[in-house]
């Protein structure tokens, strides 16, 4: 068994692997990237460089294509596909070809496409093309589970109209944890006052402990605590501030079966970590595409509805579904087109969408999860675990190597449990370092994220970052905190 295969499976089991003497070395790093069966996806992303990223205007060329021996011109250190990812090569003759289709045929591309374009489908189709692209990735049953229509919070808006029904006198509140991401607050805050309730009564935030951790324990006897006026469970199913992920089946049925409905937000967790919506039992869940999915900015987003809660049936001659907010792209598409008052929803997730949706974006979409349909959430996840654990592994020597007594310069906020993670580690600054640490990982061609005010996160991700690329921002990171 290869030292990498070792690691994988060490770390499947929520164990930490050993690392040899020479494991901070460009060499060891480079013999991982050797040994890693995903680096070909690498080539399919066109990451930033030095150069590119202190572009003032554009001058018609991508990073990548000037000069070969410029060192300026090499990828950069892209470690942010938890906020934005790489562009997939793929995009830009998916995008041609959708304009040349309208160019060239018009509004008769929503029914027809061309054999040798790359867009398997018609645009009225694309969505559902897409569904199923994505359908293994958030692990649903079948594509009838899953529709890709708007954005995260738009989505997120469409399924509380759907699954978070209050009573003013019964189940009323809904539990979160205690930093959702804003924009799940201002929806969860102006979903409640909608209903004419008080957000002060009605949300309740379950707290971590004093390290950021949420344990299972803590939402579980938060669940307790309310289980006779809970309406709704919603959590991120990994929290993007400290990087936790959470566990969701245990979670979800131990609150479905105290009579709460369960959504999640999986943001930071489509593409990142494997997931089984339909045999966990969720109820609903949302997601975005620009992150590890890398569709683009504000690219068109995801929402998981079970199949239970997606049936069409008919009564005296009527649909009879679960209520929702309509619209005409929600209805069969049989019936779509007769412009009929009576609304008549597609059977499942994809009956809750409601306008026609952007094929532009949707042709984003497609080509960005065309990479993923060459390969499994299981590999990219095994190549995620040891990844991460290297770069935590690297950033537990810096901290060894401080001088003693020193009050060290960093920690990791995130858990070490290799399960109770995705590939993001997140670190808590000194205060004081921060401004510093930006600046020279800016100056040093290094991408990644900043929370203010002393949290920065490292996200190697998979798809397309090396292990050389860990080992490279480890002595730009160390140089930085030590001024």
């Amino acid at each position: 068994m290869s030292d990498f295969a070792s690691k994988v499976a060490i770390l499947r089991e929520g164990k930490k692997p050993e690392f040899p003497s020479n494991a901070n070395t460009l060499e060891y790093a480079q013999s991982l990237d050797a040994q890693d069966e995903l680096k070909h996806f690498r080539d399919e992303f066109i990451i930033p460089t030095r150069a590119s990223l202190k572009k003032k205007a554009l001058d018609g060329t991508m990073p990548g294509t000037q000069t070969k021996d410029n060192k300026d011109d090499e990828p950069c250190i892209y470690f942010v596909g938890n906020s934005l990812g790489a562009q997939p090569r793929a995009i830009q003759s998916y995008l041609q070809s959708h304009l040349e289709t309208w160019a060239s045929i018009g509004v008769n591309g929503h029914f027809s496409s061309f054999p040798n374009s790359p867009l398997p489908s018609a645009w009225q189709d694309l969505s559902a093309h897409c569904s199923t692209l994505c359908a293994p990735l958030v692990g649903a049953a079948s594509p009838s589970e899953v529709v890709m229509m708007n954005t995260l919070t738009v989505n997120l808006h469409l399924m509380m109209a759907s699954f978070y029904r209050p009573s003013a006198t019964g189940r009323h509140k809904i539990l979160l944890e205690w930093r959702p991401f804003p924009s799940d607050w201002y929806a969860f805050q102006s979903q409640i006052e909608l209903h004419g309730l008080d957000p002060e009564e009605s949300m309740i935030e379950i707290q971590p402990d004093a390290n950021l951790y949420l344990s299972t324990e803590r939402i579980l006897a938060a669940i307790d605590d309310h289980k006779h006026d809970a309406a709704l469970l919603l959590l991120p199913g990994i929290q993007y501030y400290t990087g936790q992920l959470f566990d969701i089946p245990r979670i979800t049925a131990y609150a479905q079966a105290r009579g709460l409905v369960v959504g999640w937000d999986l943001a930071h967790c489509a593409g990142n970590v494997e997931l089984q919506l339909h045999d966990w039992n969720v109820d609903f869940a949302v997601w975005c595409t620009y992150k590890y999915l890398n569709a683009g900015p504000g690219a068109m987003a995801g929402a998981f509805v079970h199949e239970r809660h997606g049936k069409v049936d008919m009564s005296g001659g009527k649909p009879v579904f679960k209520p929702r907010l309509s619209g005409w792209y929600g209805a069969d598409k049989s019936v779509r087109f007769n412009m009929d008052k009576e609304f008549q929803p597609t059977a499942g997730a994809q009956g809750f969408q409601i306008s026609n949706p952007s094929a532009i974006d949707l042709t984003s979409l497609a080509a960005a999860l065309s990479v993923f349909d060459r390969t499994s959430m299981k590999d990219l996840r095994n190549k995620a675990l040891v990844l991460t654990a290297y770069t935590e592994y690297l950033l537990d020597e810096i901290v060894r190597r401080q001088p003693e007594g020193e009050e060290p310069a960093f920690r990791i906020i995130t858990p070490r449990d290799p399960l109770q993670r995705g590939t993001q580690l997140s670190l808590l600054l000194r205060d004081g370092l921060m401004d510093r640490v930006a600046m020279a990982l800016e100056e040093n061609g290094v991408v990644c994220d900043k929370r203010k005010p002393n949290v920065i996160r490292v996200a190697p991700v998979p798809m397309y970052c090396r292990f050389e690329d860990v080992w490279r921002f480890m002595e730009i990171f160390e140089g930085a905190i030590r001024g």
